[in-house]
């Protein structure tokens, strides 16, 4: 059974001369291709059982995206970058808080426990969806992170010389580790406290 996305959820930015599309065809093959995702992998979901999942044709799916991969990346992006635009917060804690919040939004999507370890193990024998991947949601969520070390910087509340590749590990990997692989309970405030343990971690970098 196709498990949709929430009315709340971004969905997939239609592509160049999507207006002419039903947006209604759009939405049911999204919700059909991350149903397909989780329930089958990436290697084995097709643009078929796709197609027959939203009961369209396989052309409708054609007609928005030129392949499985693109289909992919591009709905796991839309998900990934939600709410993307570098945090406007008066202190390195505040930027620090949101950006952690936005990657737990994307990171606990209901079906991110069964896409996202699929993915990864599909993309150390795909170069093409790795490269792809990389290029449409780590690099861009890393320029993201730098430009938040980048403010903090110029406030004075990190070292000019710090060493900011490593700053970027230290901000993205804890939650990720977190929600993606131990998979455990969280406090209310797990959030704040992260974000108070990252930036003591990057204070004394």
């Amino acid at each position: 059974m196709t498990t949709p996305l929430r009315p709340d959820e971004p969905r997939p930015k239609k592509p160049a001369g999507a207006a002419v599309l039903q947006a209604d065809v759009t939405d049911a093959i999204v919700d059909a291709a991350f149903a397909e995702l989780a329930s089958a992998g990436y290697g084995r979901m097709s643009l078929e059982a796709i197609a027959k999942r939203a009961g369209v044709g396989k052309t409708a799916i054609y007609r928005r995206w030129s392949s499985k991969q693109e289909l992919v990346v591009s709905i796991v992006t839309t998900v990934a970058l939600a709410a993307l635009d570098l945090p406007h917060g008066a202190t390195l804690r505040e930027d620090l808080l949101e950006y952690l919040s936005d990657a737990e939004r994307a990171l606990t999507h209901p079906l991110a426990g069964a896409i996202i370890p699929d993915l990864l193990a599909e993309s150390s024998r795909n170069g093409g969806l790795a490269e792809a991947l990389l290029a449409a949601v780590r690099d861009p969520r890393r320029r993201k992170a730098a430009g938040l070390v980048d403010r903090a910087i110029e406030r004075g509340e990190l070292r000019a010389d710090i060493d900011v590749q490593l700053a970027l590990d230290i901000i993205a990997g804890p939650l990720y580790w977190r929600l993606a692989v131990v998979r455990e309970p969280r406090s209310p405030d797990y959030l704040s406290r992260l974000t108070d343990a990252i930036i003591a971690a990057l204070e004394s970098m």
